[in-house]
């Protein structure tokens, strides 16, 4: 049994396919709704850190003073060698931890859209046999630069670095793969002021009329933790 923990960043961008994979495979989940300001535990009681999504900014401090501890927190986590697996702010939190600047990008993602992987990707253990492209649903405004060491997995057209790992135990990406259709129109309910009309940014209806590819997102987040963990 492996000893996942999640650190919650709002209650409605919970784990999902995550929590059901782990069911699955005999794996224990444990958590932290960090926006509760509940306590994070101890560097050995767990082996892999999931570090979810949230509409916030990791520069948010002063809004959400929890921030500056999950950050010491997470180097922590880093120096003592767990494997951690960041979504969308925590592929951002992951990305600061590492001394890579993370900013603003010139357009916000929200919607089902395509998602290229990168050659170094394809070739790797854990996206071996995807398709160079897939449709995945995206809900992201900030972006970052690469982490020193980290290999570029994934790209869009409108934001070039999508995915990330740094040797065998960092994985980080913007996009959501953990969503099932009940945290979309969650997400859509709570963070729908952010769906005004622009080039990659869709709206209610047609986000909610594609729910459908989270099917095939569901299996590729399998297959990625399988060989990941």
């Amino acid at each position: 049994m492996i000893r996942f923990h999640c650190i919650q960043h709002v209650p409605f961008e919970t784990p999902g396919n995550i929590q059901i994979w782990a069911k699955e495979k005999g794996h224990s989940l444990s958590y932290t709704h960090i926006y509760n300001n509940e306590e994070l535990p101890a560097i050995n009681d767990f082996d892999v850190l999931i570090i979810m999504g949230g509409p916030m900014s990791i520069h948010d401090e002063k809004e959400f003073s929890w921030l500056k501890r999950e950050k010491e927190f997470i180097k922590a986590a880093i120096q003592e060698n767990k494997k951690l697996l960041g979504i969308c702010l925590g592929s951002q939190l992951i990305a600061d931890a590492l001394g890579a600047k993370v900013y603003n990008n010139k357009e916000k993602e929200i919607g089902f859209m395509p998602i290229d992987f990168t050659e170094a990707a394809l070739k790797s253990n854990w996206f071996g046999g995807f398709n160079t492209e897939e449709i995945v649903f995206h809900w992201h405004g900030e972006t970052f630069d690469l982490p020193e060491g980290a290999t570029l997995l994934a790209s869009t057209e409108a934001c070039r670095n999508q995915a990330y790992s740094v040797g065998n135990n960092i994985l980080a990406f913007q996009f959501h793969l953990e969503v099932t259709p009940g945290i979309v129109k969650d997400m859509v309910k709570h963070e729908g002021h952010e769906l005004i009309a622009a080039d990659y940014i869709h709206s209610a209806e047609k986000i909610l009329s594609e729910l459908h590819y989270l099917e095939r997102n569901k299996k590729i987040l399998f297959s990625l933790l399988d060989k990941f963990v």
